[in-house]
């Protein structure tokens, strides 16, 4: 299996380039919603969308939805593909107007409230996971204990809003998935401005020889983390646990 790093992601890119047009052109179609949360990143959505049409997983796993426009771009690489099914989580209701002209409604099922206590609703094997929540350490330590054992080695995995900033703060979400990915010796790709200004400007160069250069969103981070699943992961590292409470004088 491919590493996830620049040369593949560029491939990717080339590789479907007129699908991830077709992609761009539905995003940049979509009404404006009030959301609680701002829109996927352009780089970072058009990379998990790179990923679905390569994988072309039967089952991709959503949770977060947030603005819901990131649910657009999954169903588009999944329309793209002519197979697989996507399962999104959250608190909030998601826009059905996300789908992609043609696509069969069938393929979509939202389940909302909280993901953990939904665990019923994932489905058997999750080909693709896609992790767009709270950013806060109590859910990272729940999905590193609970969830990411449950799926099958070398699952391809986003991480959305880690690297906002070259380094993330301690016991946030990213600071915790990122001691547990050195603790399991696993690396991850990102294009985050702060963080890999080189993989980002790289990838933005290519775009624009791709003619897809067109900017969607107005933010520009891309602050995403992307990897395979290891084999066998192994417990969470000390860093990945609740710190205890120092007792007061």
């Amino acid at each position: 299996m491919p590493t996830i790093d620049l040369d593949h992601i560029s491939t990717l890119y080339r590789t479907h380039r007129d699908g991830l047009a077709h992609a761009r052109d539905h995003i940049r179609a979509l009404p404006a919603t009030p959301a609680p949360a701002p829109a996927p990143h352009d780089i970072e959505a058009e990379i998990t969308y790179l990923l679905v049409r390569h994988h072309a997983p039967d089952h991709v796993v959503r949770i977060g939805t947030a603005h819901s426009t990131a649910t657009a771009w999954t169903l588009a690489a999944l329309h793209h593909n002519g197979t697989g099914r996507l399962h999104t989580f959250d608190t909030h209701d998601p826009h059905p107007h996300h789908l992609p002209p043609g696509m069969d409604p069938d393929r979509w099922t939202h389940t909302k409230g909280d993901v953990r206590a939904k665990l019923t609703h994932l489905p058997e094997h999750t080909g693709l996971l896609a992790l767009d929540s709270t950013h806060g350490g109590w859910f990272a330590r729940w999905y590193l204990h609970h969830l990411l054992p449950t799926l099958d080695p070398h699952t391809p995995i986003a991480v959305h809003g880690v690297f906002q900033h070259p380094h993330t703060p301690p016991f946030t979400e990213g600071a915790l998935v990122l001691s547990w990915l050195a603790n399991n010796t696993t690396g991850y790709f990102t294009a985050s401005a702060a963080r890999a200004p080189h993989a980002r400007r790289a990838l933005t160069d290519l775009k624009a020889a791709l003619g897809l250069d067109a900017p969607l969103h107005p933010t520009r981070t891309d602050p995403a983390i992307f990897f395979h699943l290891p084999t066998r992961p192994h417990p969470a590292s000390p860093a990945t646990t609740r710190p205890r409470a120092h007792a007061t004088h």
